[in-house]
């Protein structure tokens, strides 16, 4: 019966690093192809710290990770964004909690928006993750209307340029040097004061 708890033990040992060492290298890849879509897999393995032969253990080649990738950080950038929108019905309160979750979601964010914003994109409403991007920005459209009706947001601004902005604080925020918590936390105020005091009327 020990010898057999210990297999078990072992079992769930191997099988935990497995999952870790898979998620390092996702992360490793997103930061990576998120400065350079291009970068050769080398450089992924050696950020996440693994050899390229490791890397390959747990994807084929470039294509699979990319799709690993990209799914990642739809699912997670996604639902950030729309617990943001979801978490009040004051827009300024869902405007600026959109901001943080896109700093909050990291490198993901700046994925996730070149994504859909990229020229190679081919944006096919009948795919859920292009109507789940539509709804995103459908509601931010919204949230911006209504805070220039209630004169917070200047009218004279674009929604096209108030979205580059907002992505645009998020993916500096995102790339400050910062990082320890109580930083991190005042990089959040101030970008939400710059951006909120950049679209004021």
């Amino acid at each position: 019966m020990s010898q057999f708890c210990d297999i078990i033990k072992i079992y769930y040992f191997c099988l935990d690093m497995i999952i870790k060492t898979k998620s390092r290298i996702i992360e490793s890849a997103i930061e990576v192809f998120n400065a350079n879509y291009s970068a050769p897999l080398q450089k992924v393995a050696d950020n996440a710290n693994i050899t390229r032969r490791t890397l390959h253990r747990y994807f084929k080649d470039r294509n699979e990770l990319v799709a690993v990738c990209e799914r990642e950080m739809e699912i997670s950038c996604k639902k950030a964004m729309i617990n943001a929108i979801d978490s009040s019905n004051e827009p300024l309160v869902q405007l600026k909690n959109m901001l943080i979750a896109g700093i909050n979601c990291g490198s993901k964010y700046s994925f996730f928006y070149k994504l859909h914003k990229g020229e190679s994109h081919n944006h096919n409403k009948n795919n859920k993750d292009c109507a789940d991007y539509d709804y995103i920005y459908q509601n931010f459209t919204q949230i911006i209307r209504d805070l220039q009706e209630q004169n917070i947001i200047s009218r004279q601004m674009t929604i096209g340029w108030i979205q580059n902005l907002h992505a645009g604080i998020i993916i500096s925020s995102v790339s400050s040097d910062l990082n320890n918590k109580e930083t991190k936390l005042q990089i959040k105020e101030f970008a939400w004061k710059s951006f909120i005091k950049g679209i004021s009327p």
